[in-house]
């Protein structure tokens, strides 16, 4: 299973290099710098909040396979961990799938404001 996460991972730090991905809506992105596929390694830059970061359980070009149901628990659940801020949230959550990238895992850590 980590092979998948290192995998997907890998697969959108390739994709925000080849548009030039560095920031989405103000929020920084880290540049892939380096990866080895043998030891399923990612190095990537360092970035300072507001930032966006953890792409191992995004999905390239399709969404995660729920079902609306479980599409709308998810939705709450993130308006609840977001709660004035998910709106913005949302928009850098569409600008993504602009680039055909589906964030899963969205919480505070991985989408972080700059306080």
């Amino acid at each position: 299973m980590r092979k998948e996460f290192y995998a997907r991972e890998k697969s959108v730090y390739l994709r925000l290099r080849e548009r030039s991905v560095t920031q989405v809506e103000g929020f920084a992105v880290p540049s892939l710098i380096a990866f080895d596929d043998d030891l399923w390694v990612i190095e990537m830059e360092v970035v300072s909040p507001p930032f966006v970061v953890d792409f191992a359980s995004a999905y390239l070009d399709e969404q995660p396979p729920y079902d609306e149901e479980q599409w709308e628990a998810w939705r709450e659940e993130k308006r609840e961990q977001f709660e004035d801020r998910w709106e913005t949230v949302e928009s850098v959550l569409a600008v993504f799938r602009r680039y055909g990238i589906y964030l899963a895992d969205v919480k505070p850590g991985n989408i972080m404001f700059d306080e």
